[in-house]
């Protein structure tokens, strides 16, 4: 059974509540008065912003209309997160804008690509030039997307991220011989940074062939959380038996992985291969 991994502190809905709460203290107006202006009872308020009511599409919408706070869509936006299933855009938001900011931990496997967190905007930008049937206003919609998660690295208490990567992405040609300079430049630039751990992992390694994965460890005793890729969607899940057997596969793939300074110096031999 999975569990919804957004019902912690930080919870979409959770923040709707607070959000709710606050603006409406800075208005100065009572449950009561808001209430009437949402057309429902000063209880189902008082649930709202204690997080034990799911919001309706129209109690944002009025709410927006209300406050017009975040522009006039701050209670939309949460409200779509709410409501985000696995593998829907507004999912990997989710894992984007709530759990990669919280997380203390991320691990990451990838077998085929520079991962996500640490791609440059070019090397980002011919990978989803190559989906299928995308629009230029997409890709550069998902390179912004990309840049952004990447920030949470330049905070200044940033998250612990420990990278397992497939030696083969090295000399995976994406862009051309510039692109992946730069690519593999900067993978040896942050790497000097000491909340960031690369290491290649041998290409014989055959336990992380399913596909990508990640792993976040969440603070305050919260569960850990696993976001996995596929061909056609991502999984988020903090169901027990999915996170271990993540967790597993994570320590299979380990045990393939060379030292630190040994896989720094494959990264910069190869990156002065590509000329």
């Amino acid at each position: 059974m999975n569990v919804d991994p957004f019902s912690g502190p930080d919870s979409p809905r959770v923040r709707f509540g607070a959000e709710m709460r606050r603006l409406r203290e800075e208005a100065q107006l009572s449950q009561g008065a808001v209430a009437a202006r949402l057309g429902c009872t000063q209880t189902q308020v008082s649930r709202l912003e204690a997080a034990t009511r799911t919001p309706s599409k129209s109690d944002a919408e009025r709410l927006d209309r209300l406050f017009g706070a975040g522009g006039g869509t701050l209670f939309a936006g949460l409200h779509r997160r709410i409501l985000a299933r696995p593998g829907s855009p507004d999912w990997f938001t989710s894992w984007a804008e709530e759990i990669e900011p919280t997380a203390l931990v991320l691990r990451s496997w990838d077998p085929l690509l520079v991962p996500g967190l640490l791609q440059t905007e070019s090397y980002a930008r011919h990978v989803f030039n190559h989906a299928p049937l995308i629009t230029p206003e997409e890709v550069e919609e998902r390179v912004e997307t990309r840049m952004r998660r990447g920030e949470i690295l330049d905070r200044g208490v940033p998250p612990l991220l420990l990278v397992l990567a497939d030696e083969g992405v090295l000399r995976r040609r994406v862009g051309g011989p510039e692109v992946m300079r730069e690519q593999l430049g900067y993978l040896l630039e942050i790497a000097q940074r000491p909340a960031i751990s690369i290491q290649l992992v041998d290409q014989q390694c055959l336990s992380g062939v399913l596909g990508a994965f990640m792993i976040a460890e969440l603070p305050n005793g919260q569960p850990d959380v696993i976001h996995v890729d596929s061909s056609t969607e991502g999984q988020v899940s903090v169901d027990p038996i999915q996170v271990t057997s993540i967790w597993n596969r994570y320590e299979a793939i380990r045990r393939w992985a060379y030292p630190e300074h040994m896989s720094l110096k494959m990264i910069e031999e190869v990156r002065q291969e590509w000329t």
